[in-house]
């Protein structure tokens, strides 16, 4: 028995599964679909090209559940349910998100450069900011209830704007550094700007109380 093979029989079923999936985000954020090959990604993973198959069948399948494999709790920051101070939630939510992006621009590019050819691989990408936005929806219309923000917004639209600055600084800033807030103040600004859209902000809800009489909270 090689050493290969005894890598393989030492680990647990699990354990080399996650060790494929592994080993074929890499490759595919390195080398796109056609450059993930099967023969590369068992090579990184310790194992052969049969136990990939015996695991998921094909190569399709593989980089399929390795994009939609990319865990959704490396983000550590959630929305409150009640929301009390949301230029700190958001700005802390979206300071977590563009860190998150950053950390997975090379296969973003990949899947963006790949949407024609192979759509099915951005879609299964899409799962963790899909599940960002949807977050982020319930959290705009959780301030509006709470009577922190003007009530006649879309939040769909307010979402798309914040998350929309957030992925243009992620993937834009290595070419055009010179177009974006630093690097450390970056979320802070979008999420406040966004904020101040919405009448979320400190100043603006203090402003709109003194000219309503509303209370200020």
């Amino acid at each position: 028995m090689n050493r290969e093979n005894d890598l393989q029989s030492a680990a647990p079923p699990h354990a080399t599964r996650e060790a494929i999936l592994a080993a074929a985000l890499d490759a595919y954020s390195k080398f796109g679909f056609r450059g993930a090959t099967t023969r590369r990604i068992a090579e990184a993973a310790g194992v052969n090209e049969v136990t990939i198959f015996r695991h998921f069948g094909s190569k399709d399948t593989l980089l399929g559940e390795a994009l939609r494999s990319i865990p959704a709790d490396e983000l550590h920051t959630r929305l409150p349910e009640e929301p009390r101070d949301p230029a700190a939630e958001l700005s802390a939510w979206s300071e977590d998100q563009l860190a998150h992006l950053r950390g997975k621009r090379s296969m973003i590019r990949t899947c963006m450069g790949e949407i024609e050819e192979r759509p099915e691989m951005t879609d299964c990408a899409a799962t963790v900011p899909r599940a960002a936005f949807a977050e982020l929806c319930r959290y705009l219309v959780r301030l509006r209830e709470a009577g922190m923000a003007f009530t006649d917004f879309d939040e769909r639209v307010t979402a798309v704007t914040l998350m929309g600055a957030l992925f243009s600084d992620a993937m834009g800033r290595e070419m055009m550094p010179e177009i974006y807030p630093p690097t450390d103040r970056a979320a802070r600004e979008y999420s406040g700007l966004v904020l101040r859209a919405i009448g979320a902000d400190d100043n603006t809800r203090a402003a709109f109380a003194d000219a309503t009489g509303a209370p200020r909270g």
